[in-house]
């Protein structure tokens, strides 16, 4: 049967006309996720802009809005927070959200600052006075040098170095002073004379603190730099027998029907950890082509985020809230403190960085996530920094606090998922190729 001219060309345009519509309604949808993205990247920047500790310009280790803080703990700043808002402040130059030159400024007062406060062979410890450049012991023994807070600082460090390292002059000395503080990291010297890095040396009491570290955690990227060092490196044993145990670190255990691919400890009751295992590590270090003789880091941290996100879409405990829309569990404040939030130790509570800074890994479920939380109806769980630490519907429980640790990785994986950008000038640095690659890596 013949279709009457005026008929088919009444049907190609009705046909015509909903392709367009649909494909503006996909547009307009687009741009509306990349609004609340670069939103959600302004705010979580503003905690280490606007909030920066005024002395030192380091990242506070936490921000109360309500002025609750424990005593003598407002000017407390953080080596490792701020070595992730080194990498946030990247990303507000990228954005708009400031200058390059102030920013320049901003690293060059950081950096000056570094140079001068305590150091332990090299490594800094976990907070600082941010008014005096002096230690402030993060437990009583804990008064030394820290090397995985060192990590995470470095890892900001170097990326700042591969920005700036071609443009002017001043930005070619910020480069290069940079440089000088990462050759000065004694990264041999934390492995006490072992075939493991050691978390902490103190002055006064040695290493008395004992904690070697090895299984899957945050710290990969500790053993990456010791073994990328220009000037104290550690032989590849140690993050062999060390970091992997032996070998012992794989697992084919399955947990949500997902290969946890990794264990913090052989047998352990937790197939997974909180969140942040998936995050601090790879703010620099990029995981998609990563692999060595235990892992796939891809699966590894994309199979962490989907159980988690299983888990509390599931809700075994039936707690108010979870669901497909309000997951993710990672070390955060609580009603009972601060509390390290994962499958196995459950508390009700969710924490905004945990789908937040999985967006490479989830961005169907962490998109999900943030437009549930950015619902007018839920504006009580954002201020001027982003999302409050954590909240509780199940206990109606909310506090207007941030942590420096929590907020950082929420710009820096949104822009790696965005672009890429932290991913690209991390793995640009010649030390972290060669390091790889003496550590078994391939990455391609």
């Amino acid at each position: 049967m013949r279709i009457p001219i005026l008929l088919y060309f009444a049907i190609s345009f009705i046909l015509i006309v909903s392709c367009r519509v649909k494909k503006e309604e996909i547009t307009t949808a687009q741009a509306v996720d990349d609004s609340l993205l670069t939103q959600v990247q302004h705010q979580t920047f503003r905690y280490f802009w606007d909030n920066a500790e005024p002395v030192s310009r380091m990242a506070r280790e936490r921000t109360h809005l309500d002025n609750n803080y424990p005593e003598n703990d407002k000017n407390v700043v953080t080596t490792g927070g701020t070595g992730f808002g080194l990498m946030a402040v990247l990303v507000g130059i990228e954005r708009g959200f400031v200058s390059r030159a102030e920013a320049l400024a901003f690293y060059q007062h950081i950096v000056n600052y570094l140079d001068t406060a305590d150091r332990f062979h090299g490594a800094w410890p976990h907070w600082l006075n941010g008014e005096t450049g002096k230690v402030k012991p993060f437990s009583k023994k804990d008064d030394g040098g820290d090397i995985v807070e060192t990590a995470f600082l470095v890892q900001g460090l170097l990326t700042v170095r591969e920005y700036f390292k071609n443009g002017n002059p001043e930005e070619k000395e910020l480069a290069n002073k940079i440089d000088t503080l990462w050759k000065q990291v004694d990264w041999n010297w934390y492995t006490n004379g072992k075939d493991v890095l050691y978390w902490h040396w103190s002055p006064t009491y040695g290493w008395e603190m004992n904690f070697p570290i090895g299984g899957y955690n945050e710290c990969l990227i500790a053993y990456v730099l010791a073994a990328a060092s220009p000037t104290h490196l550690v032989k590849p044993e140690v993050y062999h027998n060390g970091w992997a145990r032996n070998g012992k670190i794989k697992t084919s255990r399955i947990f949500y029907g997902l290969p946890t691919v990794l264990d913090h400890y052989e047998h352990s009751d937790d197939p997974v950890g909180p969140l942040f295992w998936a995050h601090y590590s790879y703010l620099g270090l990029d995981p998609r082509k990563l692999t060595d003789r235990y892992a796939n880091y891809w699966d590894l941290n994309q199979n962490h985020a989907l159980i988690h996100y299983r888990y509390c879409s599931e809700n075994p405990k039936n707690f108010k809230g979870y669901g497909e829309s309000c997951w993710g569990l990672t070390s955060s404040y609580s009603m009972i403190g601060y509390a390290a939030h994962q499958p196995t130790n459950d508390l009700g509570v969710i924490s905004p960085t945990a789908a937040l800074s999985s967006f490479p890994y989830t961005p169907e479920e962490s998109m999900q996530f943030l437009k549930f939380l950015y619902a007018p109806e839920r504006d009580s769980l954002i201020g001027p920094y982003g999302p409050y630490d954590a909240f509780s519907f199940q206990y109606n429980w909310l506090l207007p606090h941030y942590l420096a640790i929590d907020q950082g990785p929420i710009p820096v994986m949104i822009e790696n998922y965005r672009t890429g950008l932290l991913w690209k000038l991390f793995m640009e640095a010649p030390e972290i190729k060669e390091g790889l690659q003496k550590l078994g890596f391939t990455y391609h």
